[in-house]
């Protein structure tokens, strides 16, 4: 990056390289948050954009082709005065790109979809990545970073999709990110970590711990987490009315027709 090197003091500036292969179009890039992903997109987007006005770039080598148009969407916060929220301006600026790149532009996409929720920010992700890849007025090279893990499967669904992270090491419980991007999905982003790092005061860094925790273990079910403070209330309800009918029932008076017409029951109430 030619201005985050120079701007580093006595710290030591990581270079990576940015070479998309034949027959690659997308490339998505998980890790850590404060890992370095939006500097490894910035830094292509400047490399192309100095080469094709002619300077030297800050490579030891550079082999790229004609670009028609730079797209990037990289960061985003609300417009007031238009009425627009941060995810509508997301929005806006992600269909700005699909509609109107080509073939020959180059793409920064930076962790679209999550000004919403995370099942719908997963979705519209995905079918971006989709569209991107499949649309033969589009097909551009693009730069994907994104803390849903879920879009690394897209690479062994789609042909010109590739993963890459940005490494990590763990050792004694302490976490260092090494700053190189590497080939292959992430499977965490160390949000806590940061947050620790941040100065989020001791008791909120071990209660998102433990409710991660039992996130994790829920394996993306329901699941209710165990207060750690008297008055804290649980994040998803634990009742449920058939349930404890159930429980209630005594299958030993029950006949075979009763028990029929039960089952018959809690079948119309299910589909219902």
């Amino acid at each position: 990056h030619p201005v985050v090197e120079t701007g580093l003091k006595g710290e030591r500036f990581v270079p990576n390289d940015a070479i998309f292969e034949p027959g690659e179009l997308v490339r998505i890039i998980t890790g850590p948050n404060m890992s370095g992903k939006s500097t490894f997109l910035r830094q292509a987007a400047l490399i192309v954009l100095m080469a094709q006005i002619g300077s030297f770039v800050p490579a030891a080598s550079a082999h790229i082709g004609l670009v028609d148009r730079i797209f990037t969407r990289i960061g985003a916060q609300d417009e007031i005065h238009a009425g627009q929220s941060t995810f509508m301006v997301e929005m806006i600026e992600a269909a700005n790109i699909l509609n109107h790149a080509s073939p020959r532009s180059l793409l920064i996409l930076d962790e679209i979809g999550r000004g919403t929720s995370t099942y719908d920010g997963v979705s519209i992700a995905w079918a971006v990545v989709e569209y991107i890849h499949n649309h033969p007025g589009l097909r551009a090279r693009t730069l994907f970073a994104t803390h849903y893990h879920e879009l690394t499967q897209l690479s062994d669904l789609l042909p010109g999709v590739r993963n890459y992270n940005v490494a990590v090491s763990e050792a004694g419980g302490q976490v260092v990110f090494l700053h190189k991007i590497v080939p292959g999905g992430a499977d965490r982003s160390y949000g806590i970590h940061v947050a620790q790092l941040a100065g989020l005061p001791r008791p909120v860094i071990q209660r998102a711990s433990e409710i991660m925790h039992q996130l994790e273990l829920s394996s993306g079910k329901a699941v209710k987490i165990t207060p750690g403070l008297s008055q804290q209330m649980a994040l998803f309800p634990d009742t449920n009315p058939m349930l404890d009918e159930l429980k209630e029932l005594d299958i030993n008076t029950l006949s075979p027709i009763e028990a029929l017409n039960k089952l018959y029951e809690w079948q119309k109430k299910f589909i219902a």
